[in-house]
Parts: structure tokens; C-alpha cells; sequence
């Protein structure tokens, strides 16, 4: 489930990969350590943007009519069409190099970099929500979508990220619900390659 990705490749390789514009991304800096709560570059049927990654739900509510109070930075893609938190939520893809993950216990964890053994970028399916502030203030944000893990990540984590494919991107944007559930599944065994990730300050981006 990621927590925590990189983005290293320049910004417009990245566009390029897309078909997309650069130019509203064109500063964005090559980043080793992403985490929450921080901008990150996002496709939306605009082009790309920056949006902040964790969805602050003010106003949302659960299924019982409470608030809901944690910061989401992921959404189960097998109920994010069912929860009442993301009712009208929009639709991004978060384009990235690969992710971290953590296995052992505390204080003696060892992080893992997921990528595609293939080269090139993965593409994560994510939904997007605008906190309204005060003052009028607005932030536009955005929650990765999850799935089962696939056979190559399965040892590590026992969720991984919606992955789409280049050619599911405007299906994911643009498509009925019906047309994008079947994207909610883990990818092929033996096209992500795990590695032990060394030499990486988990302190800044």
C-alpha cells in the first residue's frame, strides 16, 4: 500500500510519457522521497497539476453519519464507489518511478523500492477531493487507490496500488464505473522487480 514513493526521472520525460503539456509541472524537481502530505504531480482530464497527496474529508461523513476525522492517503478501489467518505470524489492517475515498502519490526525495518522490471513509469489510479478552508481557501488533493498485491509483492505488503496501464488512462479518467472496475486488479506477476533501497534520506523529499 503506498506510503511513500519516487519520482527521479525528469518532469518532461514524464509528459512526454502522458502525451500531456509540461509546462503547468515544468519546475517540478526530481524527488527521491514523497510522502503525504506533500504536492505532488497528478493527471486529471485538465493535464497535469499539482495536488496534495492525503484527502482531508471536512464535511464528509462515513456510512453511520459520523465525520470522518484521518487524513486518507489511500482508498480501497473494491469500495470506493460504494463508501459514502468519497461521493463525489474525482478521478486522477499519479505518475511515478516506483514505490517503498517496509518489512521487519520497528526500529529494525527494512525498506524495499518497487519498480516496473521493464522500465518506464507506473501510472496509479487515484481519486481527487478540493478542501475548502477558511477565507476561502482551496487545496485540490488526491488518495491513491489499492487492490489484492501481486505475486511479486505479495511477501511485503498485502495491498499494493491500482497500476493502469498507459492505454487504461482516459478509461480511468473519463469511464462509467462499470467501464473502470475492471481495472481494481493487481498487475501480472513477474513485471515489478523488488530491491532492497539503499542510500535514500527518508528525513526529505
Amino acid at each position: 500500500m503506498p506510503g511513500r514513493f519516487f519520482l527521479t526521472s525528469p518532469i518532461a520525460d514524464v509528459a512526454r510519457a502522458m502525451d500531456q503539456d509540461v509546462r503547468p509541472v515544468a519546475d517540478e524537481p526530481v524527488r527521491h522521497n514523497v510522502s503525504p502530505g506533500q504536492d505532488i504531480v497528478t493527471l486529471t482530464q485538465k493535464g497535469l497539476q499539482r495536488m496534495r497527496w492525503g484527502i482531508v474529508p471536512v464535511g464528509r461523513v462515513d456510512a453511520r453519519g459520523r465525520p470522518v476525522m484521518q487524513t486518507l492517503i489511500n482508498a480501497r478501489s473494491e469500495t470506493v464507489f460504494e463508501k459514502v467518505t468519497f461521493r463525489g470524489t474525482g478521478r486522477a492517475v499519479v505518475p511515478l518511478d516506483g514505490w517503498y515498502e517496509w518489512t521487519g519490526e520497528k526500529r529494525r525495518k527494512t525498506p524495499w523500492a518497487i519498480t516496473p522490471k521493464s522500465g518506464g513509469f507506473l501510472f496509479f489510479a487515484a481519486i481527487t477531493d478540493r478542501w475548502q478552508g477558511p477565507g476561502g481557501v482551496e487545496v485540490d488533493q488526491v488518495a491513491t487507490l489499492t487492490c489484492a498485491p501481486s505475486a511479486d509483492v505479495v511477501d511485503i505488503h498485502h495491498r499494493m496500488g491500482v497500476i493502469l496501464e498507459k492505454d487504461d488512462i482516459g478509461t480511468w479518467l473519463t469511464g462509467s464505473q462499470d467501464a473502470v472496475k475492471p481495472l481494481f486488479k493487481p498487475w501480472p506477476a513477474g513485471r515489478l522487480r523488488v530491491e532492497e533501497a539503499a542510500g535514500v534520506d527518508w528525513s526529505g523529499p
